[in-house]
Parts: C-alpha cells; structure tokens; sequence
C-alpha cells in the first residue's frame, strides 16, 4: 500500500482527498496533509481524520508511511516545493501546470532523475472516456488526414473566485486561463494532434480585476500540417457553459463536449464500425463538476506505473509540453508575432514579478 501526503489544502486539494480516502484506489490511501495555513491544515486532518502539519519537513520526518507528495500549491509554488522534496526520495504528483517557467520545469525534471524517484504530472482529462475513444480511433488511422483541433474552454470565474487568494490571477503565481482554467485541454490538443510549430495569439482581461488575462485565443500551426483553434475564457456569465475539444480529419470528425471534455456530442466516420452505434449513448454522461471523472483513472495509472516501474503517461518531460506551448501563447500576446518552437522566452510574463 502506497501512502499518499498531500501538500497545499486548497480548492483541488478536496478532489484528491475524497478519492484517496474512500478506498477507490487500490494500492494507495491517504496517510497525511499538509498546509503552511494553519486551518486550512487542521480542516482537512479533522474532515478525513488523518495527522496535518504546517511545513512539509515535520510532516516527512514524523509520517514513515509517505510514499507519494501530491504538490497542490499554488502554480508558482510548484517548483520550489519539488525540488525541496525530492531529496526525501519521495515520488511526486504536482497539480498542472507543472511550474510557470521552463527553466523551473527543467530544474525539477533533472531533480527527479537525480534522486531516482519518478514525477507526474496531473493531466487528469487524458482518462476521461470519451477521450481515451478519441485517442484510440486517432492511433487506428480512422481521421486519415487531420485538418483541424479546436478547444473551447467557456467557463465562470467572478471576481470573488479570484479574491479567494491573493496569488489568484497574478503573474507571479498563477498566470490566467491559459495556464490554470485551459492547461487541461491545450495539453489534449497538443497530445491529439502532435508537436507544435508555431502559435500566434491575442488575450485581454475582459471582467476580472486580475494582472493576468481572463480571455484568449490562439492559432496554432501543427507540425504535421494541421491547424489548432484554442478558446479560453473564465468570463462566461453566468455559470460554466463548456469544456470541449474538436478534432476534424479527412476521414472523420469528433467533438467532446460537456463542461469537462466528458461528453462525446458528435461521433462521424466516412467508414463505421459495429461499434460506433454505441458511442453517443455510452459516453454521453456529464460529471457533478468541471473536474471530470480522470483523477480516480490518474491515480490508479500513478500506482501501477511506480509498483510495476512503467512509463507514466505524463511525466515531467511530458507535462513540459504543455507548459512550452503556453508559455509560447503568452511570448505571442506580449511581442504581437507569430512564436516558432522551440523559443527562448523573452516577454512572457509568466512566473515573474510585474
């Protein structure tokens, strides 16, 4: 049995801990939580009846049974706090995005390697259903030719969703939709469609009193030759609209939909297959919330890939990825041009000090 610490008590720290604590993974279990906030810390102990701390060091010198630290801090944390835990030769699960600059990202990529132990990062949509089907009928050739990926992220966030915290929304910490609310389906659309060549893209701060942008879109130039559409804003009023990603090839065209990429809404092929009949009726179900059915799949995929020692789907090289293309969004917005990777940022604001 695996034993799982959380650090940071927070909004998506609460997803966590209901899975772990319910007995739904098999091979881990929640052992300890962790918070620099005091209450937030004695929250959580209290709720799931588990030991709490206030600073990572007491919490992994006192608890023998972590095996695993799922780094929930906040974005601009998520660096500093991997490479303070690795030494402990703890396994590490961190929140996306993974750091909020490349620099950090390759810091703890190296660090994991250095100290033998493995990092995921938690790209949780990959394991919804209706996107596991997308990616096998990609993998079966059943597009032919990709013309087009498109992500819509259509969500609510008010302004007293960023007064939560004061890191909220800020370039320093969190950056905007890009890089909290559409790293989930930039990530898919990257991992559908392939390595990217170029990005040209235009944000602004529409309703939010945020340093970041709470609206954007971007084009993208794929290296197979297909182009990518992302849509991102948290200023859809007055409740969360969709979270959904397109893919339409010459052979075939898809569309998941829902509020978290979780509801299959159009399921097209120029050659059908018996099983197609199926599809809409069996992945057609929405979940309770914007985070999706993955995080139990992803968890289950985290024990077998450290007990059986395989490759995880998103490790930290993978999780970089994403994180290059974001940070390529915001080089566009900041410099007006078009962005080729691979690039050496020089005005994405992302992860310093404006």
């Amino acid at each position: 049995m695996l034993g799982v610490a959380l650090l940071g008590c927070g909004r998506i720290a609460s997803r966590h801990a209901e899975i772990l604590s319910k007995g739904e993974i098999k091979g881990a279990n929640l052992v300890a939580v962790c918070d620099i906030q005091k209450q937030k810390a004695e929250i959580f102990g209290q709720k799931y009846n588990l030991p709490y701390f206030y600073d990572y060091k007491t919490m992994l010198e006192k608890c023998k049974e972590i095996d695993i630290v799922s780094i929930l801090t906040p974005s601009g944390m998520h660096a500093q706090n991997t490479l303070q835990i690795a030494p402990y030769k703890k396994h590490i699960i961190v929140e996306k995005p993974m750091a909020l600059t490349l620099d950090d990202a390759d810091a703890m990529i190296k660090i994991c390697d250095e100290y033998g132990i493995k990092l995921f990062v938690v790209k949780q949509n990959r394991y919804n259903l209706p996107v596991q089907k997308l990616r096998e009928a990609l993998e079966r050739g059943r597009f032919g030719k990709i013309v087009m990926g498109s992500v819509r992220v259509r969500w609510c966030r008010d302004q007293n969703y960023y007064n939560q915290d004061s890191w909220r929304g800020t370039w320093a910490m969190d950056g905007g939709v890009f890089t909290n609310q559409a790293s989930h389906h930039i990530d898919l659309l990257e991992w559908m469609l392939g390595d990217v060549e170029s990005v040209f893209a235009k944000s602004q701060t529409a309703l939010s009193n945020i340093e970041a942008e709470d609206t954007g879109v971007a084009i993208v130039k794929f290296c197979n030759g297909a182009l990518g559409v992302i849509e991102a804003t948290t200023a859809t009023r007055p409740k969360d609209l969709e979270g959904s990603i397109s893919i339409l090839g010459e052979l075939g065209s898809v569309e998941i939909g829902g509020f978290a990429v979780n509801k299959i809404l159009h399921w097209n092929f120029t050659h059908t297959i018996p099983s197609d009949s199926e599809v809409l009726e069996r992945y057609s179900t929405n979940p309770p919330n914007v985070y999706g059915f993955g995080h139990r799949e992803y968890y289950l995929h985290v024990v077998d890939s450290i007990m059986h020692n395989k490759k995880a789907l998103v490790d930290g090289l993978e999780g970089r990825k994403s994180l290059e293309l974001i940070v390529a969004l915001y080089e566009s917005v900041e410099t007006g041009k078009e962005v080729f990777l691979k690039f050496q940022p020089q005005k994405c604001k992302l992860g310093h000090k404006v």
